[in-house]
């Protein structure tokens, strides 16, 4: 039998394993090296990684793209959060959180630093003025929405997430906790689409796009090998919308973006320019070396 916790009177740092991110977590803010970040040739600079948090910008970006805003063209880097890039002093400028994603608007004087993914959607819909409703009624709704995500899924990825994939010892009670948690968002999020075919109802919004990249993960990407373990598909409203939306040409493109793991052909590690789906790949990268 495990012999039960007892935790100090004062908890202390010593290094305590934490599975893949033992090397990355840390109870301090800060940077830990000087490191400045690149700057590309257009206006909005994101510094990201093709986690869900980070495809929720990238699909924005591409659908307003998709929509002939030219003001949205954007240089996306790639920021290894597994090398410790999120606490150089220059991402730290940028997310003094250190977490992706992290955007730079230069076409401001003085530029202006947005980070957090919701805040970064926020700002971009307002900024083009798409994806937002403008009605007094659903204007709050795609917020509420939108500040769900944002409350709800650490439950479902530091929790759930970490406890059933992540951590080296799986343990009943942990798991047990976040899977309910994670079953009763799924069945929120079920709820709300049975009778609206977006989360907003009838428009697409930056609310989908938020919830999108975590909850459809989660029924159609297998997101921490947990489909079956969550009978994910027995969500079947969440399932219709999250294959509609992966169905759209802008998501797919987001979804490629600062991507590092899955198919070649489906990573785009850095996107400097429209064309680099079509030539910069990382299958048609790895050809050429």
């Amino acid at each position: 039998m495990t012999k039960a916790y007892a935790p100090p009177k004062v908890w202390k740092w010593e290094g305590q394993k934490q599975g893949r991110f033992t090397s990355t977590n840390r109870p301090i803010a800060g940077a830990t090296h000087d490191k400045e970040l690149p700057v590309g040739k257009h206006p909005l600079q994101l510094y990201s990684l093709g986690t869900p948090n980070g495809v929720k910008v990238t699909v924005l970006l591409e659908e307003l793209l998709a929509l002939g805003h030219s003001g949205a063209e954007y240089d996306a880097w790639l920021i290894r959060i597994s090398d410790g890039d999120q606490f150089g002093s220059g991402f730290v400028a940028v997310n003094p959180n250190s977490k992706i994603p992290a955007l730079m608007d230069h076409s401001t004087n003085p530029p202006t630093r947005v980070f957090e993914s919701g805040a970064i959607l926020l700002y971009l819909a307002e900024k083009f003025g798409e994806f937002l409703p403008s009605d007094p009624a659903q204007r709050p709704e795609c917020l509420s929405w939108l500040f769900w995500q944002m409350g709800s899924t650490p439950y479902l990825g530091g929790g759930f997430g970490h406890f059933y994939a992540y951590a080296e010892e799986k343990q009943q009670y942990p798991i047990d906790r976040f899977t309910m948690e994670t079953k009763r968002q799924l069945d929120v999020v079920n709820r709300r689409l049975a009778d609206n075919r977006y989360i907003c109802g009838n428009e697409y919004t930056i609310a989908d796009m938020a919830i999108w990249p975590w909850y459809g993960g989660l029924v159609i990407f297998d997101q921490y090998g947990a489909e079956e373990f969550l009978e994910a598909k027995s969500y079947t409203n969440v399932l219709r919308w999250a294959e509609e939306i992966h169905a759209r040409e802008p998501v797919k493109r987001g979804r490629m973006v600062n991507r590092i793991r899955g198919e070649s052909r489906e990573q785009l590690r850095e996107r400097h320019d429209a064309g680099d789906f079509e030539t910069k790949t990382q299958d048609k990268v790895e050809a050429t070396d």
